[in-house]
């Protein structure tokens, strides 16, 4: 079983009900058990057993939260044991042109610097889903895309 874990912060339901999406998405690939979890219920040891972690956070100043934030620097702990793991980014965010991608891509970064491989999307939203305040149904397509997708990628790299 390839496991996916899906750690958010949502401070108005938002990004949890995008996080609830990906996982659907993601539960739709064979061989794949999937794992949401609150950033605050989240343990180093969680990063460690998945083969393929998403992330996603409320958009703050055009960065990640500080809960994300602190868990991110809370994994200086386990450097160099995440990488090749497959990593993904979401975020809701208050409207357009207010940071959305600019915090996906503050995710990305430290999953990158973590030698993560990243799930991109060549036709539209790059980056990871996005949503502006509460999801459309639109929105919540590309987060059951992004999870199926992320686990077909994660189930390929690490077939036993």
């Amino acid at each position: 079983m390839v496991k996916i874990l899906i750690v958010y912060d949502s401070k108005t339901g938002n990004t949890e009900q995008m996080a609830y999406a990906i996982a659907e998405g993601a539960k739709q690939v064979e061989g794949v058990e999937v794992t949401v979890k609150r950033v605050d219920n989240t343990k180093l040891e969680d990063l460690l057993n998945a083969d393929g972690i998403i992330i996603g956070s409320p958009t703050r100043y055009g960065q990640m939260s500080a809960k994300i934030k602190d868990l991110i620097e809370r994994t200086i702990e386990i450097h160099g044991k995440l990488e090749g793991k497959v990593g993904a980014a979401f975020t809701s965010s208050g409207g357009i042109g207010t940071g959305a991608e600019t915090t996906l891509l503050s995710i990305i970064q430290a999953m990158l610097i973590h030698g993560m491989i990243i799930q991109g999307r060549s036709d539209d939203k790059h980056y990871g889903a996005t949503a502006f305040e509460k999801p459309n149904e639109e929105e919540l397509e590309v987060c059951r895309e992004l999870g199926r997708r992320t686990a077909e990628l994660t189930k390929k790299l690490h077939k036993n």
